[in-house]
């Protein structure tokens, strides 16, 4: 049995800006799932399915490749994963890509969104440590064959799997020298896959990249997991972010000055986000719902689209939330030709009570917004909304247009 086990995507071919408001939908066969399929949708949508190169190519110690942050994390804490396992063979698409892209074939499916292992092909993460030409090689076969196929390829070139090397280094995304490695790194991409890539995504969720790695310690690097002094977390979230927004930023510079004309392409990000409603109609929940959005796709989103951050995240955080000098907000600002959203589930946001001087003392990422979230309001226990049993949370089809209209 090949390997596919994929997520699918769906992209609109006519959504190239987030500030353009999108009518929701009259209910109607998209919101009844007993009879949803392609034809709930309108002509032009490209239909896929994506993928992340830790979870699914395997051949972790083979042909060349660097250790990325990742295989470190799950070797130190294999705790992390529900079922112990590790990215070593995973679904080992790397040895399988040409069945799996005949299932995407058989599926009727017209792309592929995969993401390049930056240790694979630049093992040490930097130009001037070597390149991998076996790494290159492998997804130069990988494009080929989805084209052969039919099958359109999106690149993503960050999906949370840095070089150990560069976190050996200098701390990886917490120093500002991972700007021009990154930038290097896209270069690299650019020139080698350019000609056929014609969908290139900077970063795959840079929100849960920095709250989970840098404030939870749940995923790679795992910082918090590793005793670091107990304010860590009210300070590298934000750091890591403001570095991955430049490092986003410089590479679509990159690109649009020196490939997108000659290769015909496009790039952008991909964020993440959930949706919140107001556990009551207090207004101090109200309130604690619009910071709840702040704090996550508005972290990301305001600086993309107005090149600076939320009102509410400069009040909460204050000094620790660093600052864009004004050549810097006009980098970013406008840095994408579309922006990606992966939307999960919903949530109820209340005003925080209870919280201790600790938190005063100890500033934290989780406390910050002065949130408090759930899944029922205050008018019912009733959940929010249906639960899918995959994934067992609350996932508002309608929801996904009210964060495009935000």
């Amino acid at each position: 049995m090949a390997s596919l086990a994929c997520n699918t995507f769906i992209v609109s071919s006519t959504l190239r800006s987030v500030v353009t408001r999108a009518e929701p939908p009259k209910p109607g066969p998209l919101f009844d799932l007993s009879s949803f399929n392609r034809h709930s949708f309108p002509a032009g949508f490209t239909f896929g399915a994506s993928s992340s190169a830790y979870q699914f190519e395997g051949a972790a110690k083979e042909y060349g490749r660097g250790p990325s942050i990742w295989d470190t994390f799950i070797n130190q804490h294999p705790g992390k994963i529900a079922d112990g396992t590790n990215g070593d063979r995973a679904l080992d698409q790397y040895h399988r890509y040409k069945e799996d892209v005949q299932i995407m074939k058989g599926m009727n499916l017209d792309a592929y969104r995969f993401s390049i292992s930056w240790s694979r092909i630049l093992p040490n993460g930097k130009l001037s440590g070597g390149i991998n030409r076996e790494g290159i090689n492998y997804y130069n076969n990988l494009i080929h064959e989805l084209q052969t196929k039919g099958l359109k390829p999106f690149v993503t070139l960050f999906h949370w799997d840095l070089p150990q090397a560069l976190e050996n280094e200098y701390k990886g995304f917490l120093s500002e020298s991972i700007i021009d490695d990154f930038g290097d790194y896209a270069k690299f991409c650019f020139e080698e896959f350019g000609d056929r890539v014609k969908h290139w995504i900077t970063f795959n969720e840079p929100h849960i990249f920095s709250s989970h790695g840098y404030a939870y310690g749940t995923k790679a690097p795992g910082r918090k997991s590793q005793g670091l002094r107990p304010d860590s977390g009210g300070t590298e979230p934000y750091r890591v972010s403001h570095n991955i927004l430049l490092a986003h930023a410089k590479a679509v510079q990159l690109y649009r000055n020196s490939y997108k004309e000659s290769q015909n392409g496009e790039i952008g990000i991909t964020l993440d986000s959930r949706w919140f409603v107001p556990y009551s109609d207090a207004s101090s929940d109200i309130e604690a719902t619009e910071r709840a959005l702040d704090f996550e796709i508005g972290w990301f989103m305001e600086p993309l689209t107005s090149g600076k951050y939320p009102e509410s995240m400069q009040l909460y955080v204050g000094r620790r939330l660093p600052e864009f000098s004004k050549e810097e907000a006009e980098l970013v600002r406008g840095s994408f030709d579309f922006i990606g959203l992966n939307y999960y589930t919903t949530n109820t946001a209340r005003v925080a009570t209870g919280y201790t001087d600790s938190v005063h003392h100890h500033p934290d990422l989780s406390t910050d917004p002065n949130v408090e979230l759930g899944l029922t309001r205050l008018n019912g226990s009733s959940p929010i909304g249906p639960v899918v049993r995959i994934y067992t949370r609350h996932i508002i089809i309608i929801n996904v247009f009210d964060l495009i209209n935000i």
